[in-house]
């Protein structure tokens, strides 16, 4: 299918992040078991949720980032090189896939980056290195150097809207491609979840490819249930 494939989209979940040692967030022992996720209407009224969420990010109890890309990074990052998939829809927010080299414009993050953070009010970027100072050196919860906004990562909180540009770029990736493959993704999160069906009912090709079933295994040409690294590097030798 890949080789027959003109226009391939590749759609990915945690799945593809956790042989970089990235913990996934509903699994048992993953992220969620062992810290509930703050609700994006606490931590813009709240202080005391501001600073617990800053506190899991510079104390590292969220391991969202700081990892290297695996070989499953790197065999996709292999096939938008080869021009064979045009654009990367992913759940994730570890940065990976653009530190395995695939250009930022074709990475479409649907739940953001945690690699930086942004004021909620003027959108200016602001470098995690430089928050982390300030908060461990002198207590103090980020806000923007510019306008005195609130600062939060670049990620989508539980309770914020889905990012709109994004959402609509892959919305148009998911329609003009003839295979959509899915990569470490439970596909329970909707509305992310329904680009899979909606590839398929479009006419592509829809591959699975996870350790575990999920709901739309029924409508999938291929379904793999095994680990990702290996049978990715087996589908797009790296050397």
């Amino acid at each position: 299918m890949l080789r027959d494939a003109n226009r391939a989209v590749i759609f990915t979940g945690a799945g593809i992040s956790t042989e970089s040692g990235i913990p996934d967030f509903r699994s048992p022992g993953g992220v969620w078991s062992k810290m509930k996720p703050i609700d994006f209407r606490d931590f813009l009224s709240s202080e005391d949720a501001r600073r617990e969420s800053w506190e899991r990010r510079f104390k590292g109890e969220d391991k969202l980032v700081g990892a290297a890309p695996n070989s499953g990074h790197y065999a996709v990052a292999k096939l938008v090189q080869s021009g064979k998939v045009s654009a990367v829809i992913t759940q994730n927010v570890d940065n990976l896939h653009q530190d395995s080299g695939i250009p930022s414009e074709q990475v479409i993050e649907l739940h953001g980056n945690a690699s930086y953070a942004t004021c909620l009010s003027c959108n200016l970027r602001h470098e995690l290195d430089v928050l982390k100072q300030s908060f461990l050196g002198r207590d103090e919860i980020p806000s923007c150097r510019d306008c005195g906004g609130i600062v939060k990562t670049a990620t989508i909180s539980f309770g914020q809207a889905m990012p709109e540009e994004p959402m609509m770029r892959a919305g148009e990736e998911t329609m003009a491609c003839d295979l959509f493959v899915v990569i470490g993704s439970s596909l329970v999160v909707y509305p992310a979840a329904a680009f899979p069906l909606q590839a398929k009912q479009n006419g592509a090709k829809l591959v699975i490819l996870n350790r575990e079933p999920t709901e739309q295994d029924a409508y999938a040409d291929l379904v793999i249930n095994d680990e990702i690294g290996k049978v990715m590097t087996a589908a797009v030798p790296l050397d």
